[in-house]
């Protein structure tokens, strides 16, 4: 099976900025039998996205779970399939004239700074969303891999003074809005997350503004701001 994917809506927005993205769909949560979000809180996984756009679909449920069980029996042979589809990615967004971007937590929270060498791809730019605080700390304190970005997300059960302390040390928080997103959020300037997907291009100490979607739009746990 295939490990990465362009197929998906909000990360071929980054075309237009010149990067070709890929992402890694992994079932998220405990539905592969194994927690691949360990920071998840409730909220979070009743807004999960893993069944909006293409999600929907069976075929789409089964190879996130088919990938998982893939990652969970065989991870050897799983990070020499990924190795290799990072190099084939590398070439194609060359011969395309455009950077690459990946994205090895689309729906998933893994370290993936532990478990694959990033700087044996230096014209990669890797990102991801993580709800994992050490995580966060670690890379504004500058000690993730150089071409790695992390974006701090907010839930119903993150501290407010944990939060503006990540934003006045130069590092984003995304946050989930249900309705039109707010000119500033825990002091400070709220973005679009919704234009594209490329968070490293993203200003520094910033709230990262998305709309509620699919089931998040029936928020009542207070991971949404503003659901009613």
């Amino acid at each position: 099976m295939k490990l990465l994917s362009t197929s998906n809506a909000k990360l071929a927005k980054g075309e237009k900025f010149g990067f070709l993205s890929f992402g890694l769909s992994l079932a998220p949560s405990t539905l592969s039998g194994k927690n691949f979000c360990s920071h998840a809180s409730a909220g979070c996984k009743a807004a999960c996205l893993n069944t909006s756009g293409m999600g929907i679909f069976k075929t789409v449920q089964a190879a996130r779970l088919a990938k998982s069980h893939f990652f969970i029996k065989d991870r050897p042979s799983f990070l020499a399939q990924l190795d290799k589809e990072i190099l084939a990615a590398i070439k194609k967004s060359a011969k395309l004239g455009k950077r690459l971007a990946v994205r090895l937590n689309v729906l998933s929270d893994l370290p993936w700074e532990n478990l694959i060498e990033m700087s044996k791809y230096p014209s990669v730019q890797f990102y991801d969303y993580t709800k994992n605080i050490k995580r966060m700390v670690s890379f504004v304190n500058g000690e993730m891999p150089k071409n790695y970005h992390l974006t701090l997300s907010r839930s119903e059960n993150s501290s407010s003074a944990v939060l503006v302390g990540i934003l006045r040390s130069g590092g984003n928080v995304a946050a989930v809005f249900g309705g039109t997103l707010p000119k500033e959020n825990f002091g400070a300037v709220v973005v679009d997350g919704d234009e594209s997907d490329l968070r490293f291009l993203d200003p520094k100490g910033v709230i990262v503004g998305l709309k509620a979607k699919g089931d998040g739009k029936k928020d009542k746990s207070g991971f949404v701001i503003g659901s009613k």
